[in-house]
């Protein structure tokens, strides 16, 4: 069973920066991508960044530019830069592997831009 576990939250002002992981317990075969979710309270899970297993990246429109996706495939962990943070950034970020068919989810970790 795959387990994929997010680190990297905290409390942080605005403009401030955070790295989060998000690490597989083994290596996943069939991945077609990785994913970072934002899901803020009484808010829909909002989709912020994606890596292909090819290394393709796309964001958000609203973090274009300040966050930056990558993986290490040597570690089985894909990390989220995060820079110049907003308190619009808030919320608790959620990896996804997705598979040519399904995919895992972690928990997620809480950020909090706050001053």
């Amino acid at each position: 069973q795959v387990q994929l576990v997010e680190s990297g939250g905290g409390l942080v002002q605005p403009g401030g920066s955070l790295r989060l992981s998000c690490s597989a317990s083994t290596y996943i075969y069939g991945e077609k991508d990785t994913r970072w979710f934002r899901q803020a309270p009484g808010e829909q899970r909002v989709q912020v960044a994606l890596i292909s297993i090819g290394g393709t990246t796309t964001y958000a429109d609203s973090v274009n530019g300040r966050f930056a996706i990558s993986r290490d495939s040597t570690k089985n962990t894909v990390y989220l830069q995060m820079n110049d943070l907003k308190p619009e950034d808030s919320g608790n970020y959620i990896c996804r592997v997705t598979l040519w068919s399904g995919g895992y989810w972690g928990r997620g970790t809480q950020v909090t831009v706050s001053s």
